[in-house]
């Protein structure tokens, strides 16, 4: 197996190449409804328990079954005694291609922590390795986030922040300067799918407003990038974190800023700058999964966590900027407080499927989400009350079906397809769950 491990001056060789052929592959391509892929696979994917049930930490298996047989209430899907094991320390981090023919993950953590693989769906727990990897974690470290954009299967972008210090003023490195700042360093570092090597690489600061650093502010996590639909532009969600100046402590309880995204140029991955909601005051990075999408008309939506208003649905315009005459409160729509998304999936044509829970319980349930008419439902299937998609990574959107895994953790579930034109779930292949394990995505 040959393992890559690319130089910064290759790196920057690429990038040059890089730009000169987005000029022709991304820019200001048309958003198309999803269609219906005819004799697809569909990979469903399993986390064990590590240490305590539902925490994922003792790896991922991911099985294969036909679309057919995913729609079978009488097929019983046993991942974890039949499954293919993904190399990863912890949850593997797991994309997969549009027509559902292969498996792309960056290992979790650990001795492999970084490492790009892919794989060939043939079926059950057959899934042939490609014969090449590259090792992003010299750049982005050992726990990248990623996700694939949505240009025909062909870029992952991983993102870090690193090293999160505090800064005195410009000019002053001793203890008696002025406080100026907490910053990390931020990694986004785009990846070529299709030949399994690093494309683009950039590293910085990324600074917020001279105010809201003096408060203690600063941008923790990044996640969930998005491509704009001009094709120069990726957004980026992220997680915000305050300081006390004075202990140097992280503080829990604190007044939010609005809600921010990260944009910088693409291809070059240059010029980050920041915008910032006036609407929601929540958190933008998602966890798992995809956490902004484009749709047909060029706007961007994205999710909210952690928002002291409860998850909103926010509108980002073709001109990257927060539309903030756009007002989608979840708590509203769906009549309960305290709503919070832990993974969602635009499905087009306006209609969206989002993984929430409210009150404060980990208890998840299914929202059938209408952008343009800010409607949001809670789809009726049965619910139980260890139900927790806090993990949930991956949805597969066929044509006018949405599939779902739904299994509270240690018990049995099933496969539901969600009709996007009508909100109604069908119950599909029944998945076979051990101690202790949730399945956590369709793929």
């Amino acid at each position: 197996m040959k393992k890559q491990f690319l130089n910064l001056g290759l790196l920057t060789a690429m990038l040059g190449a890089a730009a000169l052929a987005s000029c022709t592959d991304n820019g200001g391509d048309p958003v198309t409804p999803p269609t219906e892929t005819e004799d697809r696979w569909i990979t469903v994917a399993g986390a064990l328990m590590g240490t305590n049930p539902g925490d994922g930490n003792g790896g991922t298996k991911v099985f294969s079954v036909s679309k057919e047989e995913a729609k079978n209430p009488d097929v019983r899907i046993s991942v974890f005694a039949d499954g293919y094991g993904v190399p990863s320390n912890r949850t593997a981090r797991l994309q997969s291609s549009e027509d559902g023919n292969t498996l792309f993950n960056i290992a979790y953590t650990g001795d492999n922590g970084g490492e790009f693989s892919k794989y060939d769906v043939k079926g059950g727990a057959e899934y042939p390795k490609a014969d090449v990897s590259v090792n992003i974690s010299q750049y982005a470290g050992t726990s990248p986030r990623w996700v694939k954009l949505f240009d025909e299967d062909k870029t992952g972008i991983a993102v870090n922040v690193a090293n999160i210090e505090a800064n005195n003023a410009p000019g002053g490195s001793t203890p008696s300067a002025p406080f100026a700042y907490y910053r990390g360093t931020a990694t986004v570092l785009a990846l070529d799918l299709q030949n399994a090597l690093i494309s683009a690489f950039k590293q910085y600061q990324i600074p917020l407003t001279p105010q809201e650093e003096a408060a203690g502010h600063t941008i923790f996590r990044l996640d969930a990038p998005v491509l704009n639909q001009a094709g120069n532009k990726l957004l980026i969600g992220t997680w915000m974190r305050k300081y006390d100046v004075a202990t140097g402590t992280t503080q829990g309880d604190y007044e939010r800023l609005g809600t921010k995204t990260v944009v910088v140029d693409y291809p070059s991955l240059e010029n980050p700058t920041v915008i910032t909601s006036t609407v929601g005051f929540g958190d933008c990075s998602g966890y798992r999964s995809f956490n902004s999408f484009l749709a047909e008309d060029g706007s961007i939506y994205q999710a909210t966590q952690r928002d002291p208003n409860g998850s909103h649905i926010l509108k980002i315009t073709s001109a990257n900027q927060y539309d903030n005459s756009y007002v989608f409160s979840l708590d509203a729509a769906l009549g309960v407080d305290d709503v919070y998304v832990d993974a969602w999936r635009y499905a087009g044509d306006n209609k969206a499927i989002a993984l929430y829970t409210h009150g404060g319980s980990d208890q998840g349930y299914i929202a059938y989400v209408d952008l343009a008419a800010k409607t949001a439902t809670k789809v009726d299937i049965p619910y139980d009350a260890d139900l927790d998609f806090g993990q949930y990574q991956g949805f597969v959107v066929d044509g006018d079906e949405v599939y779902v895994a739904v299994t509270p953790t240690g018990k049995d579930g099933n496969i539901y397809i969600i009709n996007t034109k009508t909100g109604v779930a069908t119950k599909g292949a029944t998945l076979v769950n051990e101690p202790g394990n949730h399945y956590i995505g369709i793929f």
